[in-house]
């Protein structure tokens, strides 16, 4: 579960309708409007089902869900499993690994596993998973323009509501209701706002973060697979799937920094070196003198 989206979409509606409630308890009544509701929702709907195949738009709820509820990335769990993984085949052999595939809880790393188990050559290993890295790319791409397109309709469709209650209300012009009419006319704006950048718009650009993060993953689980692959050493396994955390996700004793002190300390020997060799040359200089 996202409490950040919950939060956001709870905070901003709760301060709407602590503001109308401000005005009055009566007046909360007046932003309740069925007609408004359907004419924003019933033509974002239409206009999202002639944009869209019907089979992408009945995907709307499953996109919208998936804002609120969605696995965290584990990016430390899957580094562990890998180096795991590539200490099980340095030991054993890739063969080894056809024993641990149940063990592997992400079906991309599987899949992959899996291929390098069958033998496949490192070209076409990572020719499949990037074509399947593209594929998802694409998939969530399509859902994402489909909730940004109805956060565009729905202020849209506001408007027309809103014209069209204008126009209703001019037919039947009467200086005793033209108030009445014209709050009505324009609660189909607000209804079009507040659910296009209140809910959709911030949802589909949740959607983008959620997929460069998926992304993200995929990616450096294909960094460690070819790895594996070729036999690399499993300490520099690590240290190239780690370059896909940021710095402050990284251990703060990690490889980069072992290789650091490791440098210093090189470099400390370098120049103690020189200075003894120094100090005993003079010595023997000093006992051939005398």
């Amino acid at each position: 579960m996202d409490k950040g989206t919950f939060f956001g979409c709870f905070l901003g509606a709760g301060l709407i309708v602590f503001a109308v409630i401000l005005g009055g308890l009566d007046n909360l009544s007046l932003f309740l409007n069925i007609p408004a509701f359907l004419i924003v929702f019933g033509g974002a709907i239409a206009a999202v089902m002639v944009a869209f195949p019907l089979k992408t738009v009945l995907r709307l709820p499953l996109y919208l869900r998936k804002s609120f509820f969605h696995e965290e990335p584990r990016p430390h769990q899957i580094i562990d499993q890998i180096v795991a993984l590539a200490q099980t085949a340095r030991r054993n052999g890739l063969l080894a690994l056809e024993y641990h595939l149940d063990e592997i809880q992400d079906s991309f790393l599987t899949e992959g596993v899996r291929m390098v188990v069958d033998g496949l050559p490192a070209e076409c290993v990572e020719k499949i998973l990037k074509s399947e890295i593209n594929t998802m790319n694409s998939r969530h791409k399509q859902g994402r323009s489909l909730i940004a397109h109805s956060g565009k309709f729905t202020p849209a469709f506001g408007m027309i509501g809103t014209l069209i209650g204008l126009v209703l209300m001019f037919a039947h012009l009467n200086p005793e209701t033209i108030g009445t009419g014209m709050a009505v006319a324009i609660l189909t704006t607000l209804y079009g706002a507040v659910f296009s950048y209140l809910l959709l718009l911030p949802v589909a650009g949740k959607l983008a973060v959620l997929n460069d993060s998926e992304n993200q993953m995929r990616e450096m689980m294909l960094t460690g697979i070819l790895a594996i692959q070729n036999g690399e050493h499993p300490h520099v396994i690590r240290m190239k799937l780690q370059t896909y955390l940021s710095p402050e996700e990284r251990p703060k004793e990690d490889y980069f920094n072992k290789y650091n002190s490791f440098e210093e300390n090189n470099k400390n020997e370098e120049e103690i070196i020189p200075e003894s060799m120094t100090q005993n040359q003079t010595e023997t200089e000093e006992r051939i003198a005398a």
